[in-house]
């Protein structure tokens, strides 16, 4: 978990025995009768700091910002009282996770280890690194046992589920070592698509890395959000580029980074809100040009969320960071008053 500097140190509990009264008798009188009904259930601004947002303070000027949405409503009074286990919360568009024990990880998986919690032939598989952990996890998808990179590791099975689900349709980004010299004209028909036993497929987007060619090797970045088996060998023996190693970088808005091969990290704050927007939205893929089909909930790359346009891409900074979840304490540090 990422750690922030804060002014408010979360003790676990939801309830405030300080919680500011409301100005107006009649309105004090209602709000008193509505919390009375609702008092097993925590207000929003400490909900979101015990969710890890940020300090009480700053989450405070977020919700007085309009940044703070509760089921797609904004919401901008203080002493609102949210269900965690069923209210949606976001902040600048992005959802927070509000239940701690959902845990999400990401592991750069090493070559020769099967995706799979238990491998009835004995190879070496994901229990190494998830055992230290001590809880059970599940593993988002597969990579092939000769297949490196980013692989995702969660607690929360219904995510797990909607994730690996080929609707889900999320893109993910793949360098590749290849026999032989890539050429512009391989890359473009990687791009316009080629044709395989079990259809047509096309990558998003594919280019040669530069420094990584040679007479007899090139290094590919393919991109593409088709979950078939095997599809980035498949397409690249295709066009006469065997693959000889391959790396998965990226999936939907996570990425390896600098991430060391065997290394299992805790997602920030930020990174399970990317993922569990892109999630709800359906991955972040607008519909493809051709081969195939959009992800279920799409409609020609609108976004389902507000129907206008492309969707956005989800990034990965901390939920109040602002437009799309980058750089988040500015705008609340600047406007708490206790920051200064």
């Amino acid at each position: 978990m990422t750690s922030y500097d804060v002014d408010y140190v979360d003790d676990g509990n939801w309830y405030d025995e300080d919680d500011e009264e409301f100005e107006g008798s009649d309105e004090r009188a209602e709000r008193a009768a509505l919390d009375a009904q609702n008092e097993h259930l925590p207000r929003l601004q400490k909900a979101l700091a015990h969710a890890g947002v940020a300090s009480r303070r700053a989450c405070e000027t977020l919700i007085t910002s309009g940044r703070v949405t509760v089921n797609d409503e904004v919401v901008f009074e203080m002493g609102s009282r949210i269900d965690p286990e069923v209210d949606v919360v976001r902040v600048d568009g992005v959802i927070v996770q509000m239940d701690t024990t959902k845990r999400y990880f990401v592991l750069n998986k090493p070559r020769g280890v099967v995706s799979t919690m238990s491998d009835e032939n004995g190879r070496p598989d994901l229990r190494e690194f998830t055992d230290p952990v001590g809880e059970r996890l599940y593993n988002v998808g597969r990579l092939d046992t000769d297949t490196s990179g980013l692989l995702i590791l969660t607690n929360d099975g219904d995510l797990a589920h909607k994730l690996a689900h080929p609707s889900f349709g999320v893109q993910k980004t793949y360098i590749a070592k290849v026999r032989g010299r890539v050429t512009p004209a391989v890359i473009q028909q990687l791009r316009d698509g080629v044709e395989l036993k079990d259809g047509p497929i096309h990558a998003d987007s594919a280019k040669i890395l530069p420094g990584g060619t040679s007479k007899s090797h090139s290094l590919v970045e393919v991109t593409l959000h088709s979950g078939r088996n095997r599809i980035v060998r498949r397409m690249l023996a295709e066009v006469g580029h065997p693959v000889e190693e391959l790396v998965r970088r990226q999936f939907g808005p996570l990425n390896l980074g600098t991430q060391r091969v065997g290394e299992l990290r805790e997602l920030s704050a930020g990174e399970r809100g990317a993922l569990l927007s892109a999630a709800a939205a359906g991955g972040t893929q607008a519909a493809p040009a051709g081969g195939e089909k959009p992800p279920a909930g799409s409609k020609g790359g609108k976004s389902p969320a507000n129907g206008k346009g492309r969707k956005k891409q989800i990034t990965a900074g901390r939920p109040g960071d602002g437009k799309g979840a980058k750089g988040m304490r500015g705008i609340a540090a600047r406007g708490n008053p206790h920051t200064r």
